[in-house]
């Protein structure tokens, strides 16, 4: 066989093989900006209530529409913005399910998150998975992990290129630190996370990214905080944190106060503790609470009845809690 017509031939018999390839619509930014048209919704849906299973369900099929996107033609660029749609939901699933406190399927997504977001070569994307690991790896009590994480997002290049990620990756940092106890290293962390974001500027950043300022920031001081034994520091974070949070973060606000009810609750003033934690039902407006949240609770719960076990306002609260548990 001669070998232009040996070419030939082959050429038309690949083109046989796969004729559906050459047929399909190729996909532009434009299909990319559609796919992503959900993303914000679902954002905005854990900002109010906080993870739970519908939420984890949106996202996979939001995921599954834009890995069928994959199979089409596209250039470079598009398959990276696909990619990091396709982590950004996958680890909308993963957040769900820390929130649920369904560990083991969020460690599966995020290892699928990780994955995507390595394909498309994203910084923020990338930092957004760290930054879910060692939340769950917080959650799983494994602080060896938790910090590997941390150290992870912190020597990202989105935490190198930016000041607002560099304290992002800083402040995981602390949360890692203090489940060590080691609470020197956990403030310096924090320091430098605060300072980081003073040198932050303005601009526009990913949507995810919309729950990081510094209501968030002294949040997680907080957390730190109540960790090392200062509450009283810890109660002052946590009404700094309070008095700057956005209105449309209501699950952050339970979250918030939490912390708050547990800072009261171990400077000896369970009291007043125990009308804190009260509102954490009122601020969720009838919403199930999430697991995450729902541990937080239980925690603050345990302390309440070591420390006041026979008082009229923990009975009170025993009953309400029971109320509020049975009914959500």
């Amino acid at each position: 066989m001669r070998r232009r017509d040996f070419i030939a031939s082959t050429t038309g018999t690949a083109a046989a093989a796969i004729p559906m390839v050459g047929q399909r619509r190729s996909v532009g930014m434009t299909d990319v900006a559609r796919a992503s048209a959900s993303l914000n919704q679902l954002i905005e849906a854990d900002d109010r209530q906080g993870g739970h299973a519908s939420l984890a369900s949106s996202a996979l099929k939001a995921r599954a529409k834009v890995l069928e996107l994959q199979q089409r033609n596209a250039g470079e660029r598009v398959r990276r913005a696909l990619y990091a749609l396709a982590a950004e939901f996958t680890t909308i699933a993963a957040w769900s399910c820390i929130d649920l406190r369904d560990l083991d399927t969020a460690q599966a997504y995020l290892h699928e998150s990780s994955t995507f977001a390595g394909l498309s070569q994203d910084p923020p994307t990338s930092m957004r998975v760290w930054v879910n690991m060692a939340m769950l790896a917080y959650q799983r009590k494994n602080w060896p992990e938790q910090l590997a994480a941390a150290r992870a997002a912190n020597a990202s290049p989105a935490a190198r290129r930016d000041p607002f990620f560099g304290s992002m990756g800083r402040v995981r940092l602390a949360l890692a630190h203090s489940s060590l106890g080691d609470l020197r290293a956990a403030r310096r962390a924090l320091g430098a996370a605060q300072e980081n974001y003073r040198k932050a500027a303005d601009e526009r950043r990913p949507r995810w990214t919309a729950f990081y300022g510094p209501a968030e920031l002294n949040h997680l001081a907080a957390i730190v905080l109540n960790r090392n034994g200062q509450p009283a520091e810890a109660e002052a974070m946590a009404h700094r944190a309070l008095a700057k949070l956005p209105t449309e973060f209501q699950r952050n606000r339970a979250l918030i106060t939490c912390q708050l009810a547990s800072a009261q609750l171990h400077q000896g003033e369970p009291e007043q503790a125990t009308a804190t934690a009260s509102t954490v039902f009122a601020i969720m407006e009838g919403a199930q609470l999430p697991g995450r949240m729902r541990t937080l609770i239980g925690d603050f719960h345990r302390d309440l009845f070591r420390l006041a076990p026979s008082t009229t306002y923990a009975r009170d609260w025993a009953d309400r809690m029971r109320d509020e548990w049975s009914r959500t």
